[in-house]
């Protein structure tokens, strides 16, 4: 099974940015879709953006003008650049692995977390 170590969140001001970055040990990271999502106080986790292993690329709406995806399967680390960021953006932002798209028995392995705020 594969475990996920999240790092590179913060306190940064509006409009500054973050890099964070997701470090995968113990599976077979070139086979995964790798996903952040986010979640604050009070709100249910959403999507930020995945990249699948040929290197598609999603993004939520809110994120996609500001918001870069990138992995290095060398490294078995997945990055997510942040820009521009606003006090919306601030959550715990999670790493997630999984081998399909969508699944109705497992939702892959979820890291801890690393905390993003942007203050106003």
């Amino acid at each position: 099974q594969v475990q996920l170590v999240e790092s590179g969140g913060g306190l940064v001001q509006s409009g500054g940015s973050l890099r964070l970055s997701c470090a995968a040990s113990g599976g077979i990271f070139g086979i995964y879709i790798m996903g952040w999502y986010r979640q604050a106080p009070g709100k249910q986790r959403e999507l930020v953006a995945t990249i699948t292993p040929a290197g598609t690329r999603d993004y939520e709406d809110s994120v996609k003008d500001r918001a870069t995806i990138t992995r290095d399967n060398a490294k078995n680390t997945v990055y997510l650049q942040m820009n521009d960021l606003k006090p919306d953006d601030t959550g715990v932002y999670y790493c997630n692995a999984r081998v399909v798209k969508w699944s109705a028995t497992t939702d892959g392995t979820w890291g801890q977390g690393t905390q993003v705020t942007v203050s106003s």
